[in-house]
């Protein structure tokens, strides 16, 4: 074991997207495939939303106000950014690359805007769609986040059919019903995207060489 990974030559990571309408169950199944795998990381991103109970600085998101927002677009730092609802949300493109170059595989949790601005940028990313499996089970999910008012709520879910009209666009689709069978499926799509030929061959190539020869 120790021969061959030694012989482990560093391969790029992939970029993923993982897009969901809000209360889809999105974030717990990517927390939860991080502590699985330990190659995948998450990308965290800034907004301009207010804090929510619980949350931190720079572990859930990194907190920032309008202007600087702005002033971050206008300096180019974003890999991509997008209006939600009311709020400003975007991904630092130094960190991802920082990552990609490491070898590590990188979530961004982004909308069906978002994807669209980096698959113009990095077309060889992967992308994941997360459905609910109903209309009611989304609404009681985001009902019992007790985040937002009832208001909110309900706006979110008129905006929900538009967000998830865009599954299409999207490379895998995972319906999150039983959450252990979604975080399976979802683990599936990385592992197997690390042994595809093309990575292992790089990855590999003191061991082939020598099992060849």
């Amino acid at each position: 074991m120790s021969l061959i990974l030694a012989a482990e030559a560093i391969v790029p990571g992939t970029l993923y997207i993982v897009a969901a309408p809000s209360g889809a169950g999105k974030s717990s199944l990517v927390n939860a495939l991080i502590k699985r795998l330990s190659f995948v990381y998450l990308s965290i991103s800034h907004t301009t939303r207010a804090m929510r109970p619980g949350e931190e600085d720079g572990q859930h998101y990194h907190f920032i106000n309008s202007e600087e927002f702005v002033q971050r677009v206008g300096e180019g730092e974003f890999l991509e950014h997008a209006q939600v609802f009311d709020n400003y949300y975007g991904t630092s493109q130094k960190y991802v690359q920082r990552q990609l170059d490491a070898g590590h595989d990188v979530i961004l949790e982004i909308d069906w805007q978002g994807a669209q601005q980096v698959r113009k940028l990095m077309p060889d990313c992967k992308s994941i769609y997360i459905l609910p499996p109903s209309k009611e089970a989304l609404q009681e999910r985001l009902e019992k986040r007790q985040q937002d008012s009832a208001e909110v709520v309900a706006r979110r879910m008129r905006d929900a059919v538009s967000e998830m009209s865009h599954y299409a666009e999207f490379d895998y689709l995972i319906i999150n019903d039983d959450f252990y069978k979604a975080l399976d499926e979802m683990c599936t799509i990385f592992t197997a995207n690390r042994t595809a030929i093309a990575q292992q061959q790089v990855r590999y190539e003191a061991l082939i060489e020598q099992l060849l020869n």
